[in-house]
C-alpha cells in the first residue's frame, strides 16, 4: 500500500522544518522531503535570527532535525520529481517511492546563480557576499569591494556603506553613462568610488581575499589591481519553481524571478498547496522562512479540521480525529498517534 501522510513538506530547510514542527506538534503524520541543498550552506555562520545569531546553518538544521523527529516527524533525504493531483496529492520520489498526502507544504528555496567572475564562486560566503545584513558586522570596516551586475546594483553600493566608510563600486560591464545623476550624487554623497571597467578577477594570498583586479587594455586604468578584502556581488536568483509550476500554481513577476501568488497563510492558488520560505520570494531571510512556515502549517491544521468536520456532518456521524488517524495509520505508537 502507499503510505499516507497528512502532509508532505518538500524541502528541509528553516521553512521547511518549521511547517514540520507545528504539524507533528498538532498530532499530524507528516514527511519532510530533503534534497539536502540548502541555500546558506556556503555559510559559516547566519546572523540576525534572535537567540541563534552567529550560528552555523548546519547546526541550526542539525537541532531542527532532533527536535522534529521528537514529534514522529519523518525526513527522508531524497528529491520530489512529481506531484500529481487528484482526491489528494501523489507525491513520486526521485528514490522511486511515492507517498500521498491530504496537503503539501513547498519550502524548496531558490538557487543562487553568481556572476562569472573568476575566484567568486571559490569565494562565495567567505569573503565574497552578497547580504550586509547577514554578514556586515563581521566585516566591518573592512575594504569593500561592490560588483555591479546592473544599475540597481547602485543600491548594494549604498547600503553596505553602512559598515564601512571604504567602498569602491566595481562596474564592470555597467557603463557610466546607465547610472542616474541621483544614483551618481548619492554614491558620491556616501563617499563611494566608482570604479569603471571590466573586473577580471580576485587576487587571493594565503586563502584570503586581498584585492579585485580590472582587465587590462582599457583607457580606465585597466589591469590594475584594488587592494579590497571583501566583495560584495548580487547573484541571480532562480526560483525553485518547478513543482509549482507543474501543480499550476500562479505566478506572479518580480525584479527577482517569478514566485507563487500566495495568501497570508503562503497558500497558492492550488487548493491545498502552501508555500513558504524562499519558495515565495527572494528576501526571506532564515527568520522569515522560519515564519512562514509556522504560518502555513497553522492554516494546514485548522483547513484539516475543518474539512474532516464537515465530511463528519455532511455524513452525519460522530467526529474523532485520534481515533480515525489510529485505523488509518496503523502502525504508529501511542506516543505518536497522529492524524492523516
Amino acid at each position: 500500500m502507499t503510505e499516507r501522510y497528512a502532509v508532505v513538506v518538500v524541502g528541509g530547510g528553516a521553512a521547511g522544518m518549521s511547517a514540520a514542527l507545528v504539524l507533528g506538534r498538532a498530532r499530524h503524520r507528516t514527511l519532510v522531503v530533503d534534497a539536502g541543498e540548502p541555500r546558506n550552506a556556503p555559510a559559516a555562520h547566519m546572523q540576525g535570527y534572535l537567540s541563534r545569531d552567529g550560528m552555523p546553518p548546519a547546526g541550526f538544521l542539525a537541532v531542527g532535525r532532533e527536535e522534529i523527529a521528537r514529534y514522529g516527524v519523518e525526513l527522508v533525504r531524497d528529491r520530489v520529481v512529481e506531484v500529481e493531483k487528484g482526491e489528494d496529492f501523489a507525491v513520486v520520489l526521485a528514490g522511486g517511492r511515492t507517498v500521498r498526502a491530504r496537503r503539501l507544504v513547498i519550502a524548496t528555496g531558490l538557487r543562487d546563480e553568481l556572476p562569472a567572475v573568476p575566484g567568486v564562486a571559490e569565494r562565495f560566503g567567505r569573503d565574497v557576499l552578497h547580504c550586509p545584513f547577514c554578514h556586515g558586522w563581521e566585516v566591518r570596516d573592512q575594504p569593500f569591494g561592490v560588483l555591479a551586475s546592473s544599475p540597481a546594483s547602485v543600491h548594494q553600493a549604498l547600503i553596505v556603506s553602512q559598515w564601512s566608510k571604504d567602498v569602491r563600486f566595481f562596474l564592470h560591464t555597467v557603463a557610466e553613462e546607465e547610472l542616474s545623476d541621483q544614483d551618481l550624487r548619492r554614491l558620491a554623497a556616501a563617499g563611494v568610488d566608482v570604479v569603471p571597467g571590466e573586473v577580471a578577477g580576485l587576487v587571493v594570498e594565503d586563502d584570503r581575499l586581498t584585492g579585485v583586479r580590472l582587465a587590462g587594455g582599457t583607457s580606465s586604468g585597466g589591469g590594475t589591481t584594488h587592494a579590497r578584502s571583501v566583495l560584495f556581488v548580487a547573484p541571480r536568483p532562480v526560483p525553485q519553481t518547478g513543482l509549482l509550476e507543474r501543480l499550476g500554481a500562479e505566478l506572479h513577476e518580480t525584479p527577482f524571478g517569478a514566485y507563487p501568488v500566495v495568501d497570508p497563510t503562503g497558500l497558492t492558488t492550488v487548493p491545498g498547496v502552501w508555500a513558504a520560505g524562499n519558495a515565495i520570494g527572494f528576501a526571506e531571510q532564515v527568520v522569515h522562512a522560519a515564519s512562514g512556515g509556522y504560518r502555513a502549517a497553522s492554516a494546514i491544521v485548522g483547513d484539516l479540521l475543518m474539512t474532516d468536520l464537515d465530511a463528519a456532518v455532511q455524513e452525519q456521524r460522530p467526529f474523532s480525529s485520534r481515533n480515525a488517524a489510529s485505523a488509518r495509520a496503523g502502525d504508529l505508537t501511542a506516543d505518536h498517534d497522529v492524524r492523516v
